[in-house]
């Protein structure tokens, strides 16, 4: 029978509760389209870093599904109980081990053993800070179990520790426990097995005249024809196919004319890289080739070391080489290349035949084989101490992971914090817990615009010269004084403060309330800065004219005044001003043509008409919020729309109030002195249009009164 799960429902979408052990034991029958989650990152979590490099089985930096699933099968597999996994004790208690079967006896075992050489025999639990330190002692151990030797291992023996950096030079070098480089025990093992191979390979050709024509000396004239095999080959088709044409065509497989001369006008030497392509000699209808006169000087020297590296040796003392010649040159050596071509191909032939016939032939194999063996005997203690450290650390914060992962349960309970919120910015006023640590702000910022939040990046530093990037997310107040550069007080998640400055903002509506006033806003800021561009020309204006002046200005003939040209400025600004006044009058008789109490209803039907579209339109944006980009963006594969609506946002960040119980006085010892006259002047306008208004009737019949007699 399948497990019967429950779910709860928070940011739109259900999640999956864990309450017992039974959850944790059946979550890998769990469809993981249900998860929130399918990996995350192992930096930038408010989780035991040491947890986290345990659940990385791959070392790639995430911690994915299936590692999640392994590490939870092996835990609830050791345990008596899986419920232990619900309470997530900080020490791991010795009877919660099953000792019913032999990993956990060893588990076991290991424990009270770690205990005993800690000093604390009567301790019935132990901690996960016990079991990692017990770990990093034994890592600092020379033998350590953990397969891999370090040259430090070698101890006083020289030679086995030069052995073991040429090993880590050819594979590469593994870190051991103590992170430690070093060379793994199996490289040690092919590398002795491939150099023993490579030089039986040679040993094979030493009685073998075929093989090696010229003994010792054959290595060297083969190389010398292989330096010049190419061009030699060349130069020969050359002249074959010189002999079968007539002399002019037969030029035309030189160099051109052209060519020499283009070369004529540079610095030349015998290393001039396009005399390297020119023929070897110059090519005539079947010419020998010249070995130590008349040669292309680039390949020069490389034909003097043939001729006293092969030649000689094989055919005798000779100034040229005839295509015959060349054919026996290389029949004679030709045993010598099909054997070559049987060479192992193995990364040690880079030490050289002599480097590892000296080291197979010395005491180090044996020294590093009895390191190997002794390695293996540490294997079992070590990986039995290095479980009870993975045990103690699962214990305490598997439970932390998966309501962080499985679900967001920690996120949405807001009594506490999940495992990305990096801590608490305080800023203009306010305090946001949706605070999220980032590496690159320019990166994170490409995807994490997709969450509709109104996000600020800022960068925080400490004191100590510590410093970090994190992204805080507005949810509540209004983005009026949001600026880059503006500074705050950003407090991580171990109450450390952090001066925190903005450096990037991503702007998305922040509330309705704000959008109700943005219109207006946007008006009075329209209108502001057209006053000042006003004055600013105006200011510019003055101070040109006097620059120019008084004398220039006074000796300048005075423009006549144009009656004509005024009467049309003064004519334009009538009927704009008349335009205006109409628009008002009109506006004005409609609202005085209502009951006194349709007033209030048609002010606000008509600020309604005004602020609805950006309300509305910010409406739609704060119910699209989703925390899923700004976890996809930090490395997170989120497998769930993880909804951020308006009220669950609005505790996200939390606006300032006074305490219950305050004593507050609305006395300002600095507030700006009010004028009365003003209010004196706006009362005898307002007695007087009521007096008109009465006069005339209009007002009793506004009032329901009848019109005066």
């Amino acid at each position: 029978m399948s497990h019967r799960w429950s779910f709860f429902r928070a940011g739109g979408f259900d999640q999956v509760r864990l309450d017992s052990g039974a959850d944790f034991a059946a979550l890998h029958e769990l469809d993981p389209k249900l998860w929130v989650a399918l990996s995350c990152p192992t930096g930038g979590l408010e989780l035991s870093p040491h947890t986290l490099e345990l659940l990385d089985t791959d070392k790639d930096g995430r911690v994915r599904l299936p590692e999640v699933l392994a590490a939870l099968k092996w835990t609830v597999g050791v345990l008596k109980n899986p419920d232990l996994l619900v309470t997530a004790p900080d020490k791991l208690p010795l009877d919660a081990i099953n000792d019913a079967t032999e990993e956990g006896k060893r588990l076991l075992g290991s424990a009270k053993k770690i205990l005993h050489d800690l000093g604390h025999d009567a301790d019935t639990a132990i901690a996960p800070a016990d079991a990692a330190d017990t770990v990093k002692i034994i890592a600092r151990t020379k033998l350590n179990g953990d397969g891999v030797l370090p040259p430090e291992s070698a101890g006083n023996d020289a030679a086995a520790a030069d052995a073991l950096r040429e090993i880590m030079k050819v594979f590469g070098p593994a870190k051991d426990i103590s992170g430690l480089e070093g060379a793994d025990s199996a490289k040690v093992k092919q590398f002795f097995t491939e150099a023993r191979a490579l030089i039986d390979w040679w040993h094979r050709s030493q009685n073998d005249e075929k093989v090696l024509p010229l003994k010792d000396a054959t290595v060297p004239a083969w190389d010398a024809v292989q330096a010049v095999r190419g061009k030699i080959d060349d130069f020969f088709a050359r002249c074959a196919i010189a002999a079968m044409m007539d002399t002019k065509t037969a030029a035309a497989l030189n160099p051109p004319e052209s060519e020499w001369l283009a070369l004529a006008r540079e610095e030349l030497s015998p290393a001039h890289e396009r005399l390297n392509h020119f023929p070897i000699a110059r090519i005539e209808p079947s010419a020998p080739l010249p070995l130590t006169k008349n040669v292309n000087p680039a390949w020069a020297e490389r034909l003097e070391k043939l001729r006293a590296a092969a030649v000689v040796p094989v055919l005798g003392e000779r100034a040229e080489l005839t295509q015959t010649d060349w054919a026996k040159l290389k029949d004679a050596l030709a045993a010598h290349g099909a054997w070559l071509a049987t060479r192992l191909k193995t990364a040690v032939d880079v030490l050289g035949l002599a480097r590892l016939k000296a080291l197979v032939d010395s005491p180090v194999p044996a020294t590093l084989e009895g390191l190997i063996a002794r390695e293996k005997e540490l294997e079992p203690e070590m990986k039995a101490i290095t479980q009870v450290d993975r045990l103690a650390h699962y214990v305490r914060d598997l439970k932390l992971l998966l309501e962080n992962y499985v679900s967001f349960r920690d996120f949405y309970a807001r009594d506490r914090k999940a495992t990305f919120q990096a801590g608490t910015l305080y800023l203009d006023g306010r305090s946001m817990d949706l605070c999220i640590k980032i590496d690159d702000v320019a990166k994170h910022a490409a995807l994490a615009g997709g969450s509709m939040a109104y996000l600020a990046y800022c960068e925080c530093k400490r004191p100590s010269g510590e410093k970090m990037n994190i992204v805080a997310a507005f949810t509540g107040g209004d983005s009026d004084f949001l600026a880059v550069g503006r500074n705050g007080v950003f407090f991580d998640r171990k109450g450390r403060d952090w001066d925190a400055t903005i450096v990037k903002l991503m702007e998305s509506p922040i509330s309705v309330r704000q959008a109700f006033f943005a219109p207006y806003k946007r008006l009075a800021k329209f209108i502001t800065d057209q006053i000042e561009k006003f004055a600013a020309s105006k200011d510019k204006e003055n101070d040109a004219a006097l620059a120019g002046g008084v004398g220039q200005a006074t000796a300048e003939k005075p423009t006549p005044f144009d009656i004509a040209k005024f009467a049309g400025i003064f004519a334009a600004l009538g009927l704009a001003v008349g335009a205006i006044g109409t628009a008002l009058a009109a506006a004005a008789g409609g609202l005085w043509s209502l009951a006194w109490w349709q007033m209030p209803l048609a002010i606000a039907a008509a600020l309604l008409v005004v602020s609805t579209p950006s309300m509305l339109l910010a409406a739609m944006k704060l119910r699209l919020r989703n925390l899923a980009p700004l976890l996809d963006a930090c490395g997170w594969a989120i497998n769930a729309r993880v909804h951020i609506n308006i009220p669950f946002g609005a505790s996200l960040t939390q606006l300032p109030t006074l305490p219950p119980g305050s004593r507050r006085s609305l006395r300002d010892p600095y507030a700006e002195r009010r004028r009365v006259w003003p209010a004196v002047l706006l009362f005898i306008v307002l007695a007087g249009a009521g007096f008109w208004f009465w006069h005339t009737g209009q007002l009793q019949g506004w009032l329901g009164l009848g019109a005066k007699p």
